[in-house]
């Protein structure tokens, strides 16, 4: 008998860090391996927010924190609530997390029982459903489409939503597809969501000043305050301020929530790195200086990319309005065998054809929820993705 829990088989690994350590570890021995899989900027943390932290470090403000984050750090999220969102939070309204990750699954933890249902647009993020799993909920995905640029519509929403519905999980810009929801799209579906006075609204809303050309990003609470009681509206610094590794998440919400979420990260982490607190209050507080100059270049990687790929036949790639990633669609390649006598049959063989005989490290559709795709993290250097696309359309062109 397995001495580990049952609850662990319901769960399996990121898939999008099975393939960035598996790229690592065939550079490792030698091979020649670019890897688009991670969700993470090249670009390096600003000097501003590095110059917070190491004051941090010599000032001695390296003790433990109230379990849910620094009363500074839960200003300085209310100052950008409001600044920013138009939204009116205070302190005991927020949680501070060791990153987005925690946030939301403190939040499931705190509120699913079995039974409950999670609704989540696919593609999605890869750890939603497992997150909802490992809570004791039942994750209910719901799928877009490539003709829809992935955008959940309004009478899809409707249909998913039963009395069992607990959360609907919304991530716009999306991870993996880039895809943005405009305000009349959002108000759309605020519409479907305050008919159900049961459905509590989960926005993820991390990419929200990763957004490209005229999109104005807007989040639901914003745009519908009848759902302000509950929604809980999620964000970090990890990727418009270059912080992944330095791990703060945060949210605002409903008082009740947020002292559930508290309950469990006091008998679980506790607080988040003392020195990450103080960098992030600098994040928020500082100069917002260097976030166009980065969404350019962004920008033009994501037009580079989006033309490389459209260029390729049996490729299909749409372009996103934020994030950092796009998400083809290879419908045109399933069924084609490889020089090596590889049978395409899905996007899961074509990722390991391409990664074994290409060398181009990209994620598969299927651990989106989504197929038959692929994920592309455009979060590199234009020398590494013109070399990838170039390689993606001789390893297509290859394909008989």
């Amino acid at each position: 008998m397995s001495f580990l829990s049952t609850t662990l088989s319901r769960v399996k690994p990121s898939p999008t860090v099975a393939v960035t350590t598996l790229a690592a570890e065939l550079k490792a021995a030698g091979r020649d391996v670019i890897g688009l899989g991670a969700g993470e900027p090249d670009f390096d943390t600003p000097d501003n927010i590095k110059a917070a932290a190491i004051a941090a470090i010599e000032a001695g403000k390296t003790k433990y924190t109230a379990p849910d984050g620094l009363m500074e750090l839960k200003q300085a999220i209310c100052a950008k609530f409001e600044r920013e969102n138009g939204l009116s939070y205070t302190p005991k309204q927020i949680s501070v997390g060791t990153g987005g990750k925690q946030i939301l699954y403190n939040a499931l933890m705190a509120t699913l029982n079995p039974g409950d249902e999670v609704i989540i647009p696919a593609p999605y993020w890869v750890s939603y459903p497992d997150m909802v799993l490992l809570a004791g909920g039942t994750p209910v995905a719901v799928e877009t489409t490539l003709e829809n640029a992935f955008k959940l519509t309004p009478d899809q929403l409707e249909a998913a939503i039963t009395p069992k519905t607990k959360w609907f999980i919304f991530n716009s810009p999306s991870n993996p597809t880039g895809a943005g929801y405009s305000k009349a799209e959002l108000k759309a579906l605020t519409d479907v969501l305050v008919k159900h006075p049961h459905v509590w609204i989960m926005s993820d809303d991390m990419y929200e000043h990763l957004v490209y050309d005229d999109f104005e990003f807007f989040s639901p609470a914003q745009i519908e305050p009848a759902l302000y009681d509950r929604t809980l509206t999620c964000n970090g610094v990890s990727k418009a301020y270059a912080m992944t590794g330095w791990r703060i998440g945060y949210a605002g919400g409903p008082e009740q929530l947020i002292a559930a979420m508290r309950k469990i990260q006091s008998q679980s982490t506790s607080n988040p790195c003392t020195i990450s607190q103080w960098a992030a209050i600098e994040a928020l507080n500082g100069t917002q200086d260097f976030l166009a100059p980065n969404n350019a270049i962004f920008k033009r990687r994501r037009d580079m990319v989006v033309d490389a790929l459209n260029a390729i036949d049996g490729i299909t790639c749409p372009v996103p309005e934020g994030a950092f990633y796009v998400y083809p669609s290879i419908s045109g390649l399933i069924g084609k065998t490889t020089p090596a006598g590889v049978a395409i049959e899905n996007d899961e063989t074509f990722a390991k054809a391409l990664l074994e005989e290409k060398g181009v490290a990209v994620v598969f559709g299927a651990a989106f929820g989504l197929s038959p795709n692929f994920r592309v993290s455009y979060a590199t250097s234009d020398d590494n993705l013109k070399e990838a696309c170039a390689r993606i359309a001789d390893f297509c062109a290859s394909l008989t």
